[in-house]
């Protein structure tokens, strides 16, 4: 693993972005569902496409600042092309299949074995798990691996759960409540340290300070981020708010009538400059029939988040990777969550995407405990002997490593008696 670097010598940082995009776990985000379910409809994304439009988006928010900061010290701590893109591509490659649902379960069924989380096994794969090291993972730049680093905490640390509430044997039908804290896995500590080895023992201890949420059963949260981290986020949620509606536009999964209920009429009470200085012809195209119209508005709200995106300072760090951030003005801000909460709301709460959500809990909840009950008897033998070393991580990393569609045929293959052939690769 290679330390910190300008980015003014992007070589290092080209090699990073091309062994994400050639790594097992980035092309398995093609079979891993964003949001709606794989084999619904070959338009909308998979969590590859969405990694794609982040790491654009990104690189544009970038480039954005780099064209309109005149400060040169805050222009050169700005993160190269292929850093940017590199990390945006990474992001997500931690995710299990099933979407966040498969994450809870996963989590619930790891929960008093260091849990489970999406950035947290993001990390481990680039630093243990990836095929370019014996040990190294995909051996990453150090700034490259920092800028994925969304919670800067670990497991033992940040975890609080509710004894009161059932557990996944006790009550297996609902799960929701074993959602997983922010964080990086206890046995990635020692990856942490590396990272931050770099800064000043103020800036460490600042770094990862926590967050007490107000009542005691309720996870704590890190209060920073770095400043590549604060751009890879500000694209992500970007690209999850706007393109996600796209999605749901195209397949007709929401209404006309709540849109403008929920967004249109808080927008013309707000002073916002264009594209939202004429909601009417807004309006108009995204609900065209035509996907040019709809894609033409689409570009047009990407373009003004991108646009709204600023350096700030946080005078509370000296190292300029902490000290500088990129912030999105208050008022975009609230445009773009108001979008998020309307496609929450009317698309991912759906009954019928929740069914599918929770068809992929209970695979991957099955699959779990049939391969802790018999890990010798049904584990791939290089698992097997991961097991004996790690024990339920093993399992997990197993799991989460899978595809919707290869979990999906792994849970026929073992429980259909017609499915399944000795030749099936696992």
């Amino acid at each position: 693993m290679r330390g910190f670097n300008s980015t003014r010598d992007d070589s290092q940082y080209q090699r990073d972005r091309a062994r994400i995009i050639h790594s097992a776990s980035f092309r398995a985000l093609q079979s891993k569902t964003q949001v709606l379910g794989l084999g619904e409809s070959d338009f909308y994304r998979t969590r590859l496409t969405h990694s794609l439009e982040v790491a654009q988006i990104g690189s544009g928010i970038s480039e954005w600042l780099r064209d309109r900061e005149a400060d040169a010290s805050k222009r050169c701590a700005i993160p190269s092309f292929s850093l940017i893109e590199a990390i945006c591509l990474a992001h997500d490659i931690g995710h299990s299949p099933f979407g966040h649902g498969g994450e809870v379960a996963l989590n619930a069924m790891m929960r008093n074995d260091g849990g489970f989380e999406a950035n947290g096994q993001t990390l481990r794969i680039l630093a243990h798990l990836g095929e370019y090291s014996d040990s190294d993972g995909l051996d990453l730049s150090r700034r490259c691996m920092l800028g994925t680093i969304k919670y800067p905490a670990l497991y033992s640390e940040v975890a609080r759960y509710d004894e009161s509430l059932p557990t996944p044997e006790e009550q297996p039908l609902n799960i929701d409540h074993w959602e997983p804290p922010k964080c990086l896995y206890d046995a990635e500590a020692d990856v942490l340290d590396w990272l931050l080895e770099p800064f000043s023992s103020p800036d460490r201890d600042r770094l990862t300070q926590l967050a007490d949420p107000s009542g005691s059963k309720r996870h704590r949260r890190s209060c920073h981020k770095p400043f590549d981290t604060s751009i890879m986020e500000l694209a992500d949620d970007i690209a999850y708010g706007v393109h996600d509606l796209e999605d749901a536009l195209a397949l007709g999964l929401v209404h006309r009538d709540a849109w403008d209920e929920q967004i249109s009429r808080i927008v013309r009470d707000m002073d916002v400059p264009a594209p939202f200085d004429d909601m009417d012809l807004m309006d108009e195209r995204l609900f065209a029939a035509a996907s040019g119209g709809r894609k033409h508005a689409i570009s047009l709200l990407v373009g003004y988040f991108i646009r709204a995106v600023s350096i700030t300072e946080d005078d509370g760090f000296e190292h300029p990777l902490l000290r500088t951030q990129a912030r999105m003005d208050a008022d975009a801000y609230r445009l773009l969550l108001m979008i998020k909460d309307f496609v929450m709301s009317h698309v991912i709460r759906r009954p019928e995407l929740q069914h599918l959500q929770y068809k992929g809990q209970r695979v991957i909840i099955t699959l779990f405990q049939i391969f802790r009950e018999n890990p010798a008897r049904l584990l791939p033998t290089p698992v097997f002997a991961q097991y004996e070393q790690q024990g339920l991580r093993a399992i997990a990393d197993y799991i989460s490593a899978m595809t919707d569609v290869s979990a999906g045929k792994l849970y026929h293959k073992l429980l259909s008696p017609a499915s399944g052939s000795i030749y099936d690769r696992p």
